[in-house]
């Protein structure tokens, strides 16, 4: 039995998602980690083997689908996306929780293989400040800022799978909402059992009579 918690953690592009993390992340170093990915692409300038990415082949990445090792994979404009179970396992293992920042398609597969997880979808308060956000960030021009925003109502529509929707409207709510989800799930009878196993032993089995 894991001790730590697997978190799937969706959103439309613009949300705030990454941010959430990263300022969990800041505020519980040893309590959380983001899952690194394998992927075929190359490095971009800034990102590090093993920090950002594992970057291999595409010979090696399929060696790894034929052993089953992803809960989910994807194949992006020809390049391969995936997160290794065994990686996950032993981080829930030691009892550090794990954050899966993927979108709709890859959560219904971690689904399937690890539905002990639990999964969150990060919502705007309006499209009109998704939209403003996008903006402001200065990354992509308007032509990419509507594609993304057409893709948002598409992903936006998948959130009634999830087990849990913050709508991020004030970043320090939606940052106090996620730890309380987080906290929750580490307070579940399964884990406290595991846990704590010699109090509980002690508590039901010493004899004052």
């Amino acid at each position: 039995m894991y001790t730590g918690t697997l978190f799937i953690i969706s959103a439309p592009s613009g949300a705030g998602k990454s941010s959430l993390i990263r300022a969990y992340l800041n505020q519980n170093p040893q309590q959380a980690k983001v899952s690194i990915s394998h992927t075929t692409r190359q490095p971009r300038p800034g990102e590090s083997h093993g920090e950002h990415y594992y970057f291999v082949d595409h010979k090696y990445f399929e060696s790894l689908i034929d052993q089953n090792s992803f809960v989910e994979y994807a194949n992006v404009f020809d390049h391969y996306y995936g997160t290794s179970k065994a990686e996950i396992e032993q981080s829930l293992l030691q009892g550090i929780n794990v954050f899966l920042d993927i979108d709709w398609q890859g959560a219904r597969q971690v689904r399937e293989k690890m539905p002990q997880a639990k999964s969150i979808f990060i919502l705007p308060p309006s499209l009109k400040e998704l939209e403003n956000r996008l903006i402001k960030r200065g990354q992509d021009n308007s032509n990419v800022i509507a594609k993304r925003m057409q893709k948002a109502q598409a992903e936006i529509s998948h959130y009634n799978e999830y087990d849990y929707v913050i709508i991020n409207d004030d970043f320090d709510t939606s940052l106090n909402a996620l730890s309380t989800i987080i906290t929750a799930a580490s307070l579940e009878q399964a884990k406290q059992t595991i846990i704590h196993s010699q109090l509980l032993k002690d508590l039901l089995h010493n004899d004052f009579n």
